[in-house]
């Protein structure tokens, strides 16, 4: 297993407690056929994740000063998602100094859960140690330049509200959602929703609940409009 120290390096941090590192990367299911004291990362986790919603949140307030409450969110959720933090671990190669048990070792690299915690474990590994700078300093090497390609992509944006955007610039109205047909009994519902702009059907889409065939529509709709 390559040595921490290595990513002490690559980061340029050095850690006052190299016991908080070592622990930040001890998966549960390790404990199950190995001793460690400290125990796993579960609440380093818990912590990291509390700290880089918070830096996150910061740097977005001060970023994007017209922006609404809502959008904020919705680029805060796109920022700090699972699928984000595996590039991160990707990116680092954080695999490499996990201990986990056989069974999970063997397909570490395709369980997104796994290091998308590690890399929030990580970050409460470093806060504990060094206070909230060098967390700040992580995230903004490692998390914060994602934003930008975000932002470019609307990766932070749902169906709905991209064909709202588009509908709103291209023809100065706000989507409507109609209920077209329920079928199905109560347990098992399924509705046909449509999607329109003004008197004009756009496209329809079917879903287990509203919300989701309202999903569905504004996806279909997208598929016409883009």
């Amino acid at each position: 297993m390559t040595p921490l120290s290595t990513l002490e390096k690559q980061l340029g941090i050095k850690f006052n407690k190299p016991l908080l590192l070592e622990q930040a990367f001890v998966h549960r299911s390790y404990l199950n056929e190995n001793e460690f004291e400290p125990g796993h990362n579960e609440r380093l986790e818990f912590l990291g994740d509390a700290v880089l919603e918070l830096v996150v949140t910061e740097y977005l307030y001060h970023k994007f000063t017209n922006k609404p409450e809502g959008e904020l969110t919705a680029l805060r959720s796109a920022l700090v998602k699972k699928e984000t933090l595996k590039q991160i671990a990707d990116e680092l190669k954080l695999y490499q100094y996990l201990k986990l048990s056989k069974g999970e070792a063997k397909s570490v690299n395709n369980q997104i859960t796994i290091l998308a915690n590690v890399v929030e474990s990580l970050v409460g590994a470093i806060f504990l140690d060094g206070g909230i700078k060098p967390a700040k300093e992580f995230l903004s090497a490692h998390l914060l330049p994602k934003l930008d390609v975000i932002v470019a992509n609307q990766d932070y944006l749902d169906a709905k509200s991209q064909f709202q955007e588009i509908a709103q610039e291209r023809d100065s109205i706000t989507p409507i959602y109609k209920v077209v047909s329920e079928s199905g009994p109560d347990h098992n519902k399924m509705f046909e929703i449509a999607v329109c702009l003004g008197d004009r059907e756009i496209a329809r889409g079917t879903g287990p609940s509203k919300q989701a065939a309202e999903m569905s529509a504004a996806e279909a709709a997208l598929e016409q409009y883009h």
